[in-house]
């Protein structure tokens, strides 16, 4: 029985987070995609309505983690372009077994073997546990399933996360190769006008203070009066929305935002935006500071929280990266830095793309993403095997 190469996909946009999850999208021997029902999906769900109806198998998936959070079907982000514009498509076509996971806390991953959805202590987690329970979790699951290593692919908040259990050895032997679009390592030049506002007036901890312990822009009146908003021909949204924060846009179509608003954004606790705020204002990469020696000593043995270090990560993986002139998170001289700690990598494996125009969410949602970045990585791989 011929194997199938794997490809775990995960996707965040900072503040804008989603779960780590599971999608299966195998393709047939002649590359045509063949629809089943999801085991775990309602009418009109995730599986039925993005995947099958675009003719490919969709699966449904559960992980528990260790501290008790139960991780579900999504990766809808992955999925947002036409299928012959998406990556995870693109990557199904070409006979690789592709898994879509993000992390904890949206609608499909509401689950906790103890915890209420409601409860505060649910939503206390930050990157660390994203790094020490979500990633562990996915990647043991994954790998039981196939038997096999994999490729991972992550974007802006999915790459600090592999970037971040990188640093400290772990899940290495699990991995052939690793895809970085738009990377997050260091934060302390981003330009994003929304998280420098945020980070520099201490906003999320000030809103921790009063009893926030949720970060959620989704509310459904504002999300209808925006789809509204969105389809006036005079207004842009594609630059309304996201240049502010992620920066501006070069080749989004308009008619994605409807798509966009119809699952973006999802909710994050609001210990993991302080703790961005931290990384911003800090210019490093270190575990939450919780601004007490004691309390960090107690967490660390230490009196700071320990950093991430990037030039821990293996010089001999295979590393596809790719950043853009405009991306207001991915900001080039912090792109730059994780470059510099890259330095010593074996130059055969690792292949480095710089996009002038691109900004965040053109890696998501750019009708020419397929031919400036896709295409490159689906060669990047072909050359591994």
């Amino acid at each position: 029985m011929k194997l199938v190469n794997t490809i775990i996909l995960t996707y965040t946009i900072l503040l804008i987070l989603s779960t780590p999850i599971f999608l299966s999208l195998k393709a047939q021997e002649n590359g045509t995609g063949m629809a089943t029902m999801p085991v775990q999906s309602s009418e009109g769900g995730f599986c039925k309505s993005m995947v099958e109806t675009n003719g490919y198998e969709c699966e449904d998936h559960n992980v528990t983690t260790k501290d008790g959070y139960i991780l579900n079907v999504d990766g809808r982000s992955w999925l947002l372009l036409p299928p012959k514009q998406s990556l995870a498509f693109n990557l199904a076509d070409n006979g690789y077994d592709v898994w879509l996971v993000n992390s904890r806390g949206t609608e499909y991953s509401e689950g906790h073997t103890s915890l209420n959805f409601d409860d505060p202590a649910y939503w206390n987690w930050s990157l660390d546990e994203l790094v020490a329970y979500d990633l562990p979790a996915t990647f043991q699951y994954v790998y039981d399933q196939t038997g096999q290593k994999f490729h991972f692919v992550g974007h802006s908040l999915g790459t600090l996360m592999i970037m971040a259990a990188m640093s400290r050895d772990q899940l290495v032997n699990m991995l052939e190769s690793v895809a970085l679009l738009s990377p997050v390592a260091y934060m302390g030049h981003t330009t994003s006008l929304l998280s420098r506002v945020i980070a520099d007036n201490f906003i999320a901890e000030t809103l921790d203070s009063l009893g926030f312990y949720k970060f959620d822009m989704r509310n459904v009146i504002i999300i209808e009066i925006l789809k509204v908003i969105c389809r006036i021909p005079s207004v842009d949204c594609t630059t309304l929305l996201f240049t502010p924060y992620t920066g501006q846009n070069c080749c989004m179509k308009p008619s994605i935002m409807d798509i966009f608003l119809d699952h973006e954004p999802q909710p994050a606790a609001m210990k993991i935006v302080i703790h961005m705020c931290q990384l911003i204002r800090g210019g490093n990469t270190t575990m939450f500071d919780y601004n007490d020696s004691g309390t960090n000593i107690k967490h660390y043995g230490q009196p700071t929280p320990p950093a991430y270090n990037m030039i821990g990560i293996p010089k001999d993986l295979p590393i596809f990266l790719s950043h853009g002139g405009a991306d207001a998170l991915s900001d080039v001289d912090d792109v730059k830095l994780l470059l510099d700690s890259l330095q010593g990598h074996d130059p055969d494996k690792i292949v480095v793309q710089f996009i002038e125009r691109f900004a965040h969410a053109d890696y998501l949602m750019s009708g020419n993403a397929k031919e400036h970045v896709y295409d490159p990585f689906i060669a990047f791989l072909s050359r591994l095997h």
